[in-house]
């Protein structure tokens, strides 16, 4: 592997919500926090932002060049329903995402995370609703750069099969997944799971919980996970994402740093 293809580490905001919802941080601070842990990209939240305007993104990306952290992706949230069975809802959730890819143009972001969830009876009919409502946003998209990431995040989204179908049945080279490592129902082979969605990916999310003594993730498997993304053609940035409750999400942070730094 060439150091041009090695993998490398990323911080999710999502990872610091319990203090920016507490309000000991916002993701100004958060960008920081990367710059001091010495972690060279981030992936912001679009509702940790307190306005996406063009004085806020310049101030955010010059501070990011500063610090010498990529801006990698902007993970979507609350913009509404890509598959919903209403085709003007669909159409209006489509809309309500080019903003996002705007925001992403001038950030320098490379993708957007979009949701696809809903617990369909017709996983079918689900699936081309939903196709219809991602090639809207795909079309706005289309010569931007931004790419359109689909995670496992819920819903049917959560079922690899379903997922990795939905994203062949578009069958756009600016589509591609975000395999998240903990996102999946208890009764799913999280490693099958991510083997499965891990080809094409825009990006990557280590979700980590909690570390034993040994310093290892208590709940899954790294080194096994990354031999999967590896095998898969992956390369670029692995998400910390930690979510856990025992630690400060600081430590929780750079205790899953220390884990991917060794197996990197």
């Amino acid at each position: 592997m060439s150091e041009q293809d090695e993998l490398k580490i990323s911080l999710a905001a999502w990872s610091l919500h319990r203090e920016f919802f507490a309000g000991e941080t916002d993701q100004m601070g958060m960008l920081e926090a990367c710059g001091e842990m010495g972690i060279g990209g981030f992936e912001l939240v679009n509702t940790f932002m307190p306005s996406p305007q063009y004085f806020y993104l310049r101030r955010m990306k010059r501070r990011a060049d500063e610090l010498g952290v990529e801006l990698l992706l902007i993970m979507c949230d609350g913009e509404g329903d890509l598959a919903h069975v209403d085709e003007a809802k669909r159409v209006q959730a489509a809309r309500n995402h080019r903003k996002w890819i705007d925001v992403a143009q001038v950030l320098g972001c490379q993708a957007i995370r979009c949701n696809i969830r809903g617990d369909e009876e017709d996983p079918d009919a689900m699936r081309d609703r939903a196709a219809e409502g991602l090639r809207h946003v795909l079309d706005y998209a289309a010569g931007t750069g931004v790419g359109i990431a689909l995670e496992n995040h819920g819903g049917l989204s959560s079922d690899p099969r379903w997922l990795r179908s939905l994203i062949d049945l578009v069958d756009d080279p600016q589509l591609g997944s975000l395999p998240d490592f903990g996102n999946f129902p208890p009764e799913t082979d999280r490693y099958e799971a991510v083997e499965i969605l891990a080809p094409g990916a825009k990006a990557m999310s280590a979700k980590c919980y909690d570390f034993g003594d040994d310093r290892n993730e208590t709940k899954i498997d790294f080194a096994r996970m990354l031999d999967i993304v590896r095998a898969s053609g992956y390369s670029g940035y692995v998400g910390i994402e930690y979510e856990g409750e025992r630690m400060p999400e600081r430590e929780g942070i750079a205790a899953c740093k220390t884990l991917l730094e060794k197996l990197i």
